[in-house]
């Protein structure tokens, strides 16, 4: 079940809108339409407004229509009306489409444009790109959703993706992002076997799972929220295996806490790791490198390096690759830090992003820097 919310945009001369006359006619041209697909449809509600005026009409079943007729030219239409699951929507896009073409018929259009229904209920369908644009998935069930100290944790189901993994409404990895995985850890460029690892978050569990496969000598997993770990445990077998059942095994440990608290640990006692992950959060979406996020993530970054060994990588993700402009702030910041690094980086198309996603691998410049 859902409120449908179908969407019309037109636009008109502008002279034919310019006064509550022309206003007047235009609307009573799209009320005859309309009439024909929203069953007693009437008005309740005729609103001057700065710029053009607001038509509010209600219909069958508590369909409402409101009509925007804006004296620059431009007309929008939103239909609303709430949908069971088993019901006939009460206008389809392609019948909205054949709405669009008669009223062309009765109005003089220079533009118009109709959009497909949204569907809005109590969980989302829709999940914005890194460049906010919001995209439409085929969600149909939440099989988890509950908010936990640190976020709203999710699992949904996707009909294509599988269950997939929603964090404070944000997409993060579904059953079909293997490709996601293995291009954060660069499978087949690296060899992890014999290493010592340490996974910055990665609370899902996927990266511990295909980390182990390759015969590490041991990874400590970082993870601050104990309830991602839990719901991924059980609605995300297919990408993490039975790595999240227990918290310990022969060469890995997950430890529940903030990061940063190990790693200090780490440092204070001098270790150093042949690889870090760094799977916490995307690159911050800005226009300068400043900020809470920033702080943290380049407080991460900073810290990761003191435990690295100088032959050793830090693998991130970074953000996807229509953000450039972040993408080359973080770059930006990589290049202040010291010892002095270097980056090179891969891009692969994440299926739950419906995206191409960019990913840094990231290594001290000079050798010399630090313990082996």
């Amino acid at each position: 079940m859902s409120v449908q919310t179908l969407l019309l945009d037109f636009s008109v001369d502008p002279a034919r809108l310019g006064d509550e006359c022309g206003q007047k006619t235009i609307f009573g041209q799209l009320e005859t339409v309309l009439k024909d697909y929203v069953p007693n449809l009437i008005l309740a509600a005729d609103i001057k407004v700065d710029g053009g005026s607001l038509k509010i009409l209600t219909g069958k079943n508590g369909t409402t229509v409101s009509v925007r007729l804006f004296d620059r030219g431009l007309v929008t239409v939103n239909i609303e009306y709430y949908k069971e699951d088993n019901e006939e929507p009460l206008i389809s896009f392609k019948s909205a489409k054949v709405m669009e073409s008669q009223l062309k018929k009765f109005i003089t259009f220079v533009k118009s444009q109709a959009y497909a229904p949204i569907k809005r209920c109590l969980f989302s369908r829709y999940y914005p790109t890194s460049d906010e644009r919001l995209l439409e998935y085929d969600i149909d069930g939440v099989l988890f959703d509950e908010q936990s100290p640190f976020q709203r944790v999710q699992i949904v189901h996707s009909k294509s993706l599988g269950n997939m993994l929603v964090l404070d409404d944000l997409q993060n990895i579904s059953e079909a992002d293997l490709i996601y995985t293995e291009t954060l850890m660069q499978r087949g460029k690296e060899s992890y076997e014999g290493k010592e690892i340490v996974i910055l978050g990665g609370g899902d569990g996927a990266l511990l799972y295909e980390l182990l496969k390759e015969k590490p000598k041991f990874v400590w997993m970082l993870e601050i929220d104990e309830m991602v770990m839990d719901a991924c445990n059980k609605h995300l077998r297919p990408i993490c295996g039975e790595v999240l059942e227990r918290r310990k095994g022969a060469n890995y440990e997950i430890i529940v806490e903030d990061c940063m608290l190990t790693v200090n640990k780490f440092i204070s006692e001098g270790k150093k790791v042949d690889y870090i992950f760094g799977d916490l959060t995307d690159i911050p979406i800005s226009e300068s490198a400043c900020g809470e996020l920033w702080e943290f993530m380049i407080t991460i970054l900073q810290a990761a390096f003191k435990i690295l060994k100088t032959t050793g990588k830090f693998m991130t993700h970074g953000n996807g690759a229509t953000s450039p402009e972040s993408l080359e702030l973080y770059e930006q910041e990589l290049m202040k830090l010291k010892p002095a690094v270097t980056y090179t980086k891969s891009k692969a198309f994440v299926p739950s992003f419906l995206e191409d996603w960019i990913f840094y691998q990231i290594s001290f410049k000079d050798n010399d820097n630090g313990d082996a």
